[in-house]
Order: C-alpha cells, then structure tokens, then sequence
C-alpha cells in the first residue's frame, strides 16, 4: 500500500490516456493484491477525460502523476525515473492484475536472485471482462531467452516484473517504436544478458476492445518491422542470432500478414506476404503450403473464425497467386 515512509519492494506503475471506463477496476486490481509491499503510480499520459476526476477518491493510495501527453513509452519511463521500488510490474489501464499476482511473482525473485524478468501467463478478455481464452506461452516456449524472444515475442508488459535496475541500465522503452516498444525492450534486455523465466501462472486480464494496442493493425505492423529492422542493424549480434535473421524476418511477416487480416487490412497483408517472399526457405508451393497453415494456426490460437470463411478465398489472396506465379 502507498506509504512514503515504508520503501515499497513493488512499484506498480499504471500510465492511461483517456481510460475512465476501465482504469477503476485496473486500481482496484492492484490494491486488493496480498502479501505484498507495494506503491501505485498512475502515470496520466494528458488524458482529456475525466480520469482525474474518476481517480480522486483514491488520492491517498496512490501517487497521481500528470504529464503532456507523449505516449505510453513517455508515460512508463516517468513512471521508472519515479518508482522506489526495487522490482517494477507495469499494469495497462484496460488491464487488471489477478490476485496474488504481485507476490507470485517476487517469490519467483527471491528464488532466482539472478533473474531480471518474471513472466506469467494471461487471460484474454473481451470489453467486459468476460473469458476468450486462457494464454500459457511456457506450454510453446519453455525458456525465455534471446532466440526465442526474437522468434516468438510473448511480450505483454502486463504479465511481466522486472528488476527496476534492469530497465534504468537500458534506458527504459523506446519511444520511436508504438506500440511494438514492449518487443524492442525485452529484445534489448536479453542482448544485454538480462535473464527471464517463468512464473506458471495466470496472473493477469488482457482486456481486448476496440481502442486497444492490438486492434491498430497498420500501426502494429509497422512498428514491429521497425524494430526488427533497429535490432538486426546492430552489428555487434552474436553470430547464432544473427544466422537466424532470415528466418525470424520471414516468420514475423507471415504474423504481421496475417494479423493485418484479422484487423480487415487485407491490400496490407499481401503486401507483407510479398516482403516475407524473399525470405523464404522453401519452394514456392511449399511455402505457399506454410503461409496457409500459419494462417490457420493463428486464427486457431486467436478463435478467430470469421465466419468459417478462409483468408485464402479473399480476392487479394487470388491476386497473390498471381504474382507468385510471375515469381518463379
């Protein structure tokens, strides 16, 4: 609980712009957590609501700071220069922690005092909280390291603690990179030898609705090519990441691909099925064979049916054809 006298083992930092509707239930989320010395920050990235006003009852339980708005990579990094924490658990304001999240994950700490970064698992839930679907990466990726952070990105800042002088050591997020900015911080923490593991636990509600990161198709996918783009322009990378370039490239394109699809861009996806094309490692039937299993296993893993139709009847994906035809 917020108490300048007692210094907090957790700071919980919250940065919302304009989230009135769900930023209560955030705040509740974190104070109802047990076992655990913690402070609240709610960074306010210049919100135009009424979240100042929403938030005055809890005045006295946690500290309220106000910024310009630049952005929730502005509005972290405020928070991180703030916190007196020793470990750091950022919380969306359209997210809520579980219970007992906070001293799950400091008990993972205490056991691996070497570990930068605790991850658990999350619940995807609609606008109104209701369950879609259970997320528990560790089944697919039993170890966080450099390799698989690049391959499979289980980034969501939500579900993750730190040790805060991890994030001071690398500057915090980038602002260049909205709202792929949590991908390019885990890649550069695990560059620079920060290590991560599990927590096997669901700790945190995902909260999926229209104003979300994960529903801006275009600037997602933009935002992840760049940072692939900034990290493998390193030319220090070790020698069995950088053989991996190509691969990682052309698997992250078929994702973007097929999520520019899910957020109905579809000249887009096909656009990044062309750039994924020459980072192919397969012949051209055969990756075409690839492309539409990915696509299938994606959707599966999103329940994302569409009406029982497929991507691979849409009219672009037809033109797509057309120009692999012309390729080879």
């Amino acid at each position: 609980m917020f108490n300048l006298s007692i210094a907090p083992r957790v700071s919980v930092i919250i940065p919302t712009y304009n989230c009135q509707d769900y930023i209560i239930q955030a705040i509740e989320s974190v104070l109802s957590q047990t076992n655990c010395n913690f402070e609240l920050l709610v960074i306010d990235d210049g919100s135009t609501d009424e979240t100042r006003t929403v938030l005055e009852p809890y005045q006295n339980r946690l500290r309220y700071i106000d910024q310009l708005n630049q952005g929730v990579a502005a509005a972290r990094n405020h928070g991180i220069r703030e916190a007196r924490g020793e470990l750091v658990a950022f919380l969306d304001a359209d997210d809520y922690f579980l219970p007992n999240k906070l001293a799950a994950q400091v008990a993972r700490f205490d056991a691996e005092p070497d570990l930068g970064i605790v991850h658990s698992g999350w619940q995807r839930v609609d606008a109104k909280g209701q369950l879609l679907k259970e997320i528990k990466p560790w089944e697919y990726i039993p170890e966080l390291n450099l390799e698989n952070w690049l391959k499979w990105k289980p980034v969501l800042p939500s579900a993750m603690m730190f040790r805060r002088h991890w994030l001071q050591f690398v500057d915090g997020f980038d602002a260049r990179f909205p709202p792929a900015e949590d991908t390019d911080l885990a890649l550069r923490l695990a560059l620079k030898g920060c290590r991560a593991g599990w927590l096997r636990q669901i700790t945190v509600g995902y909260r999926q609705h229209p104003g979300s990161a994960m529903h801006k198709g275009l600037p997602q996918a933009r935002s992840l090519s760049a940072v692939l783009d900034n990290f493998f322009a390193q030319p220090d990378l070790p020698v069995n990441i950088r053989l991996l370039e190509r691969k990682v490239r052309h698997d992250t394109l078929i994702w973007i691909a097929w999520y520019l699809y899910y957020t109905d861009h579809p000249e887009e996806m096909v656009q990044y099925l062309k750039l994924a094309w020459q980072y192919k490692s397969y012949l051209p039937l055969e990756t075409i064979v690839n492309w539409s299993e990915n696509f299938v296993q994606f959707s599966q893993q999103w329940e994302e049916r569409r009406n029982g139709d497929s991507p691979l009847m849409l009219p672009q994906w037809q033109n797509l054809f057309q120009w692999i035809i012309t390729q080879i």
